[in-house]
């Protein structure tokens, strides 16, 4: 069994995202650490709180850094609504966070378990270019190292960049100028993955998962015009579910680097395919979408089944 910490921004597809992990046989979810990202930390932090407890999960939650490095915070709220969740609203959790800020959550942990431990990131990169400043023997400790982030055609918030490394470009720089093998899933790869009206009929039967958090949470993001021809794409996921079966996917190794000072391509992850001696990535190129959706199905169906029951009202 693989072990696994999460690095989220909660965020409508990082609750399928821990969902995934959580029903997975093969993993182990160690602990979720949050960040400011698709809303600020006082949205990411309860949503990953509320949503261990909605699905059952005993982990710790560790509260992390609340802006970039050096920008501005900018969430995507428009996407994910103004708490994180679209229109979901889940009881308040009884549970509070862990005492330890994210970035020494994630030190001690991969420190803990040299080569044990997957670390994904499934949101900016802040805490995880906190943690390298903090303890740069993390990138020989981790067993792997997977994001969700970038793209080599393309962007979302802009034409250039997509938002997780768009919303903070130096710590993304940071992270890719670490010395290990990224792992990445950008949009190219992710939006291979969408939640047409064929995979949501698979989804039917998962009782409270479908009913309060599934339904109303793609509904929403189905609701924004970039989603509503194809279905929405559910981008976290896929980062976990390399994790899970890695055949799932096609991998390409390049070199990347983030460009931080462009006027039109600030956040941009410059790919190189080409640049052998250089490369310091793998970049996921194709998916296997049926295999991806039968592993994510038996995975809600897992949660589904063991989830707690409904509070009495």
């Amino acid at each position: 069994m693989k072990r696994i910490l999460l690095d989220c921004d909660p965020g409508i597809d990082d609750a399928l995202a821990i969902a995934l992990a959580h029903g997975s046989p093969e993993l182990e979810v160690v602990g979720l650490t949050t960040v400011a990202g698709n809303v600020g930390l006082e949205h990411t932090t309860p949503n990953a709180l509320r949503l261990a407890e909605f699905y059952g999960m005993d982990v710790p939650v560790a509260a992390g850094a609340q802006r970039p490095l050096v920008r501005p915070r900018h969430t995507a709220s428009t996407v994910h609504g103004s708490t994180g969740l679209g229109d979901v609203v889940l009881p308040e959790a009884k549970r509070q966070p862990h005492p330890e800020h994210a970035v020494d959550y994630i030190v001690d942990t991969v420190s803990a378990s040299p080569g044990e431990i997957s670390l994904v990131a499934v949101g900016p990169l802040t805490n995880i270019a906190l943690a390298l400043r903090k303890e740069p023997r993390i990138t020989e400790w981790v067993r792997e190292f997977v994001i969700m982030g970038g793209s080599y055609t393309r962007g979302n918030v802009t034409p250039a960049a997509e938002f997780n490394i768009g919303a903070d470009p130096e710590a993304a720089s940071v992270v890719f100028e670490a010395p290990w093998r990224t792992v990445v899933f950008g949009l190219d790869l992710t939006h291979q993955a969408r939640a047409s009206a064929e995979v949501r009929e698979r989804f039917t039967g998962l009782g409270r998962l479908q009913h309060e958090l599934l339904a109303p949470c793609l509904d929403f993001y189905g609701s924004n015009r970039q989603y509503r021809e194809l279905g929405p794409a559910i981008h976290d996921a896929c980062a976990v579910a390399y994790v899970i079966s890695p055949e799932l996917f096609t991998l390409q190794e390049a070199r990347i680097d983030v460009e931080t000072s462009g006027r039109f391509t600030s956040g941009m992850t410059v790919t190189d395919f080409a640049s052998e001696e250089t490369n310091n990535a793998v970049v996921a190129t194709a998916l296997d979408q049926r295999g991806f959706w039968d592993l994510v199905t038996d995975a809600f169906e897992r949660v589904a089944r063991t989830m707690p029951a409904a509070p009495s009202a």
